[in-house]
């Protein structure tokens, strides 16, 4: 029994930050080093004689945030040089994911897969398995502390190779050994800067974990766009991480109507989801404003698109304050809220039989409570 149940219904609650943060959400992107917390950072830095360019929380986590908007890719994906940095013992990797978990549950979502690389966190001297260790024992812990606490969430792990570096063989084999032991480690990605570093230079990682029948993912955001993409699907990615550039094969014929190119055609057709990460595609300049994003207009032409943060701290969002920008700009309604919501747990890697309850059991109840009607979302 969750809290939506036996809530009846009567009238419909106001669309808002409060009543959406309360409403159960879904995150497939969000990645652990980027959404430690400021004051952790500051913690664990001091503790280990690690510099950072601010000594306070405030003036940190805007460091950080100055980072993300400076429009500048590289400059956004130094600021990880930071986060990293306290992510090097196997305590401070154990914390990260524990805090996660309970900031993710407090924001109202009850189901997450965040991502992380581990060739990462080797400065310290861990092994890979160390570092996977350390992590998932960090989100075990985080999910009984939100449990106790009657937040009920799942979290799940996706595990990235760095695409400039010269080890996803080496991950595609650590993610398939580990998806054999703990079920909780779901899927493969490729992440790191894109431009120069397509996925096609790592098909015998994607390969290896396919034939493992582990689950893919591949970032794809940078210029070339189309053409990553086009990449991703071609190494067999399920998901494609962000896909913001598939603006560039969507457009408007003579008498207004949309034409999709055939890349989109294919995403559309197959039923491909986009992980879309609102405020940092603004960030990075893939487009000019959340206004413009597509993330709605795409929805409505029947993409399968998902709501998620990317990197919490640098982009200074949650899952709440992302849906609640896309609300108030695109006049959402709880039916297309809880839409949204269910398309992330449907596009999930969770078993099928998780997805099917979570769907029925707390997205329909819940966003039903909301709309104050049934609202049709699936089983």
């Amino acid at each position: 029994m969750n809290q939506w149940t036996n809530r009846g219904l009567t009238v419909a609650e106001p669309v808002n930050e409060s009543t959406i943060r309360s409403a159960p959400k879904s995150l497939l992107h969000d990645h652990l080093d980027g959404g430690l917390r400021p004051s952790t950072i500051l913690e664990i830095a001091d503790e280990i004689g690690h510099e950072l360019p601010a000594g306070d929380e405030e003036s940190l986590s805007g460091w950080f945030v100055a980072g993300a908007r400076a429009r500048d890719i590289n400059r956004y994906l130094a600021t990880f040089e930071h986060t990293i940095a306290v992510m090097q013992r196997p305590q401070d990797c154990h914390r990260v994911a524990r805090e996660a978990v309970l900031d993710l549950a407090d924001d109202g979502v009850v189901y997450a897969e965040t991502r992380f690389a581990p060739e990462n966190h080797q400065q310290g001297g861990m092994s890979l398995d160390e570092v996977m260790e350390a992590v998932l024992a960090g989100l075990d812990g985080g999910r009984a502390e939100a449990e106790s606490a009657g937040r009920s969430i799942d979290v799940n792990l996706i595990v990235c190779a760095m695409r400039q570096a010269n080890r996803s063989d080496e991950i595609a084999e650590l993610v398939s050994r580990w998806r054999e032991r703990d079920d909780r480690v779901v899927g493969f990605d490729l992440a790191g800067p894109e431009t120069g570093f397509p996925p096609t230079d790592h098909l015998a990682a994607t390969d290896l974990v396919r034939r493992n029948l582990v689950h893919l993912t591949i970032h794809a955001s940078e210029p070339p766009g189309l053409e990553l993409i086009a990449q991703a699907l071609f190494c067999g990615a399920e998901r494609i991480g962000h896909g913001i550039r598939l603006l560039d094969d969507i457009g408007t014929g003579p008498e207004g109507e949309t034409r999709l190119g055939p890349l989109a055609r294919y995403i559309l057709d197959r039923r491909i989801p986009l992980e879309m990460a609102p405020s940092c595609h603004v960030q990075i300049g893939a487009v000019d404003s959340l206004e413009e994003h597509p993330l709605i207009d795409w929805h409505r032409m029947g993409f399968v698109v998902t709501i998620n943060t990317d990197n919490r701290l640098m982009s200074e969002v949650s899952v709440t304050s992302e849906t609640t920008a896309l609300a108030r700009i695109h006049g959402l309604g709880w039916q297309e809220l809880g839409e949204l919501a269910v398309a992330g747990v449907e596009s999930s890697f969770a078993p099928y039989e998780r997805r099917r309850q979570l769907v029925s059991e707390v997205m329909r109840p819940a966003y039903g409570a909301l709309a104050g009607m049934d609202v049709d979302l699936g089983e």
